[in-house]
Order: C-alpha cells, then structure tokens, then sequence
C-alpha cells in the first residue's frame, strides 16, 4: 500500500523531473535564459548562491558581502515548510552554482527539488547540537527551528563561509573576514537576549506559540516552551491540543503568549479567551519581512521577537 509520503515523494520527482526537462528543451532550442533566470545573473560574473528562504539569504548575505549574489527561493512571508516550488524557482536553481538550505526536515519539499537538478548544495545546521521535537506526530524528530538561536547560527556562519571559500577560494579571506565580523554581531545579540530576559519573574519564564519553533531560543534563554502543535502543516490546532495550552496558562498564570507571522493566530485568540492571558503580539520565525517591514533581516528578526516577548510577559514597554 503507497503510503501518503511516498505518494507525495513520486508527485515531486516527477513534477520537478518534468520541469528539469523542459527548462533544458527550451535553453537548447532558444540559445538563450528562460523567463526564470536569476535577475541581474548574466550581467555579472559574481557567482551565484541560492538559500531556501530568506532568512538563511539575509545570513549567508553577510558572508558574501559584494562577492557572491545571494537569493532566496521563498519570498519575504512565505510559510517554509508546506512550500511548493514553481517552474521558476526550479530555474532559478538550475542556473546557481550551489544552494543553501537548513536541513533538519525543515524543506519537506527540497529532497526531491535538488535530486534532478546538478547543483552542489550545503546543510548549513550540520555541526549543531540538535534538540528533539518532544509531542504530536514529530516526535523524535529534530526540531528544525535552529536559526532561532544566535549561538546555532554561529555554525550557520562557518559551513556558510567554507562553503563560499570552496566556490571562489580567491576571496577566501574576504570570506573569512566577514564571517569573523558577523560572527562578533551574533555573539552580542545572543547575550542582549540572555541578558534581556533574565530578570523575568518565575511564572513569566515561560513562552507560549502556536508552533514549537522556539525550542533552541528557549533553550539558551532559560524559557519554558509550550506550543499548540509542533510544526507547521495543512491540518493545525486540534481541540485536545488547544485545552493542553489553555490549561498549562492557568496552571502556571502565563501573563501572555503569542503567535508566528506566517500562520493564523485565531487558535491563540482561542487561548486567550479561555485563559485570561493578553496576546503579547506577532512573533517571527520562518521568514523575514519584506525590507520596509519591522524584520528585513535575521539580526532584527530576533532582537524584535526578544522585545515582545520580553514586553508580553511584564508588561512594560522596553
């Protein structure tokens, strides 16, 4: 009997095997880009490095610097997990010269997206100290949801550079250098979170999400995690799962939760009106906004999640 997986794998290969052969059909008939070309590609020399969503592009753009262009295949508010990749985004990828992604089972979609296309990829989170999913169907599988960690995108960092010396070892100490730089910025930004949430009172230490994406920031933060479903797909927020939330906020007297930006928060709202706790605000995980939002880039991203987080849970503005 196909399982739901297999058939979903088969579906893949096939989908993107097709799209592979059609891209190269039309190149060797036209002698010329497709219409998904990497914008500004064939005006430069610089290589090209592909990520998976735009918080590994924002990353890996620090290390590149004005040497490598760097693009996401997801857009800024894109939900990673579920992404279904088009015809443009296969080449996209067919034209790059290697591709970022995050590993961990977080792209569902990228084992079969890179298995027809000849392009050199890196796992950026090898190298980390992996924390388990503990509930749902997940369970016992890594918690992909590294980047939420200062101290893990550290490693980020490192394969990243490696990666971009292998590709163009003339710049391999620009590389170098700019990692270094970068490297010092996310060391400071991890210790202004410890340092930020650790006057919270003893009921307050907990954060409280719909998905369980903050397992490794409150791992370093000293924080209680409890979520309404591990991570993010089609059929979210049982009735069983959001009773388990609302009764962990009364046992504990949480001051308030929150929710992520790519997902609906109508299941917290629920937790909200059944426990009495405020709605400490939008957290950010999966994506980055768009460059006039409140999130452009990773370091934003985490320094505006502590501040609300910190916020929600005392009360008082920071």
């Amino acid at each position: 009997m196909t399982t739901p997986a297999r058939a979903l794998t088969s579906y893949w290969r096939r989908r993107i095997a097709a799209t592979v052969a059609t891209i190269a059909l039309a190149t060797a008939l036209t002698g010329c880009d497709s219409p998904g070309a990497i914008s500004g590609a064939s005006d430069s020399e610089r290589p090209v490095v592909l990520t998976t969503f735009t918080v590994l592009a924002d990353i890996a753009q620090n290390v590149a610097g004005d040497k490598i262009t760097v693009e996401s295949i997801t857009k800024a508010g894109a939900e990673i997990h579920g992404y279904e990749p088009t015809p443009q985004d296969i080449a996209k990828a067919s034209r790059a010269q290697l591709i970022l992604d995050n590993g961990l089972h977080l792209e569902a979609w990228f084992e079969q997206f890179i298995a027809e296309l000849d392009v050199p990829h890196v796992v950026v989170s090898d190298g980390i100290d992996v924390m388990d999913i503990t509930e749902d169907a997940n369970a016992g599988l890594p918690n992909p949801h590294a980047w939420m960690s200062p101290v893990n995108v550290q490693h980020y960092v490192a394969n990243i550079r490696d990666s971009f010396i292998e590709l163009d070892p003339e710049n391999g100490e620009y590389y170098t250098d700019n990692a270094r730089a970068y490297t010092a910025e996310l060391e400071a930004l991890n210790q202004n979170l410890i340092e930020g949430l650790s006057g919270l009172k003893e009921n307050e230490r907990a954060l409280v999400s719909c998905e369980g994406a903050f397992s490794y920031l409150a791992r370093d933060a000293g924080l209680e995690e409890k979520y309404i479903w591990a991570v993010n797909a089609e059929q979210q927020a049982t009735p069983r799962q959001i009773a388990s939330v609302i009764e962990f906020v009364k046992e504990n007297q949480v001051p308030a939760v929150f929710c992520e930006s790519t997902v609906s928060d109508a299941p917290m709202q629920q937790v909200v009106q059944s426990s009495g706790a405020a709605y400490g605000g939008t957290l950010f995980v999966d994506s980055l906004s768009e460059a006039d939002g409140p999130v452009p880039t990773y370091l934003q991203m985490i320094e505006h999640d502590s501040t609300v987080i910190l916020e929600g849970l005392t009360g008082k503005k920071q």
